[in-house]
């Protein structure tokens, strides 16, 4: 049976230091949602306490309508898949695949069935009788998945689980898992601090930061509309340009920033004509011109991406990372304009 995981109110602490702070989020029946975030930010700390090897200070753990807060881990009926594979290294790959179904009671004729079926449909029923050490990182991490899905666990979780490979195969084995997942319809908590990870994977992500969710959405609106400046720069606008309404002419509202330098934006989300904020952009995002009306800025770095030149900006508003076409490449030193391209363009808050 497919059911929600609802996280509320929860809080956590080593020692003094608090890692959790009141944090709750909900995982709809079937869905994948990934946290996201740099080491320390929680995102660890909170898959431990749903899968029990962690008590909260606070708060609760709910899988459908059960309350998991005070049971033990191995009475909560949960798979997972660990970053270090945690397969027994004496067993073989058909034992350690079958080894929940044996801790459930299952009968041996039962259990090697289901144990070889799930290992046809990871690819691996041609290595079921070797041991772990025979197998390569990705065999190792289909094993670990293979395991945690043949038991048909409410809840599937995934702690880092393609650190240790390769950047290939870890572009493989996100397509698998995702491609299982949705197959089993398995909700599902996934832990990763790899953005592209978590975007390619994921139905929704949680975005981290000190024991907080900063937004939770899906991937293509944490990419275009970041709430806040810190999911801004977490998610690639490496520019945050401080500026100041002034004016409205229609939809058009004129912003002005540090040193004078005047911008026409498109008005879609400003308060009043005085109000502060931020004008975030990824490099891509401010495009480089030898003249014209936009941001004054002397060229500093300059450095080759493939598709384009990107340069290192000295402006009033600080140094900003900009692009121009590889059939315009310019010299640092140079006197330009930076151009902002308005859809790669997003207005945020000055107090985010």
């Amino acid at each position: 049976m497919t059911v929600s995981l609802t996280i509320e109110n929860l809080s956590a602490h080593y020692g003094q230091n608090q890692v959790l702070d009141d944090l709750s989020l909900s995982v709809k029946a079937g869905e994948l949602v990934s946290l996201l975030g740099s080491s320390g930010c929680g995102k660890t700390t909170t898959l431990r306490i749903v899968a029990g090897f962690l008590q909260p200070t606070s708060g609760h753990v709910r899988l459908g309508d059960r309350n998991l807060t005070a049971l033990p881990a191995h009475a909560r009926d949960i798979g997972l898949v660990f970053q270090n594979y945690a397969l027994f290294p004496h067993l073989t790959v058909l034992d350690n695949v079958a080894f929940g179904l044996k801790q459930r009671g299952i009968k041996k004729p039962d259990r090697v069935a289901r144990a070889l079926a799930m290992l046809d449909r990871v690819g691996l029923g041609p290595v079921a009788k070797r041991l772990p050490s025979a197998l390569s990182g990705g065999q190792k991490q289909r094993v670990a998945l293979a395991r945690a899905l043949v038991i048909e666990p409410p809840l599937l979780m995934f702690d880092e689980p393609l650190s240790n490979l390769d950047a290939r195969l870890r572009i493989d084995m996100r397509i698998e898992i995702r491609q299982l997942q949705k197959a089993n319809g398995t909700t599902s908590l996934y832990v990763t601090h790899d953005q592209e990870e978590a975007f390619s994977i994921s139905d929704r992500v949680a975005i981290m930061n000190a024991g907080r969710i900063m937004q939770l959405d899906t991937p293509e609106v944490l990419y275009r509309k970041p709430a806040n400046a810190f999911v801004a720069g977490f998610v690639g606008f490496e520019n945050l340009i401080p500026m100041k309404a002034i004016a409205r002419n229609g939809t058009v509202v004129t912003a002005e920033m540090a040193g004078g330098a005047r911008l026409d934006l498109s008005q879609d989300s400003f308060g009043a004509i005085g109000d502060s904020f931020l004008l975030a952009t990824r490099p891509d995002g401010l495009i480089v011109r030898q003249s014209g009306s936009g941001i004054p800025a002397i060229l500093g770095t300059r450095t080759y991406l493939g598709r384009a030149y990107q340069y290192r900006c000295v402006t009033a508003a600080g140094d900003l990372a900009a692009h121009s076409a590889l059939s315009e490449p310019l010299e640092p030193g140079s006197h330009t304009v930076l151009v902002p391209v308005p859809e790669q363009c997003c207005i945020l808050s000055a107090k985010a």
